[in-house]
């Protein structure tokens, strides 16, 4: 059984010989990530792959992050570059929900919502506790939290 982080590794060293800078640099840097992850608690530990999902999502944000303030600030190639990464490190993440997909999930959340009690803008804490397990992984938390928002809006 082949784990993420090996899956990661195999991917690097493909990389590695195969001369590809851009995604040799995101795979090393991602992997850096991860062990920094195993090692910041109180004992080392090997991370499970949901957890290195976890991680990997996180260095996914920053890239995108980074893409916008490069983009903002005028600076394209420094922008398309942390674009690249990103795409790179998609590939070893859940495929992301459709706008349909999550729409789907939190109006089913804020009718269950609304059946225990709970409405309008208050019921939002309620309706994340009930989308946010159905979506782990799934869907960015600003995406999801703008929805759950616009939909008790309504």
């Amino acid at each position: 059984m082949t784990t993420l982080k090996s899956k990661l590794r195999e991917d690097l060293n493909a990389a590695i010989k195969a001369r590809d800078e851009l995604r040799s640099s995101t795979l090393r840097l991602t992997l850096t990530a991860i062990t920094q992850e195993e090692v910041s608690g109180k004992e080392k530990r090997e991370l499970s792959d949901e957890e290195v999902t976890k991680v990997i999502t996180r260095e996914a944000k920053k890239r995108r992050e980074a893409a916008e303030a490069f983009t903002q600030g005028g600076r394209t190639e420094s922008a398309e570059r942390e674009k690249a990464e990103g795409e790179i490190l998609a590939v070893y993440l859940p495929k992301q929900l459709s706008d349909e997909e999550l729409s789907g999930i939190v109006a089913q959340a804020v009718e269950e919502a609304k059946a225990a009690g709970a409405e309008g803008p208050r019921a939002m804490g309620q309706v994340m506790k009930i989308v946010n397990p159905k979506v782990a992984g799934l869907a960015e938390g600003g995406r999801v939290a703008a929805l759950v928002k616009s939909a008790l809006a309504g």
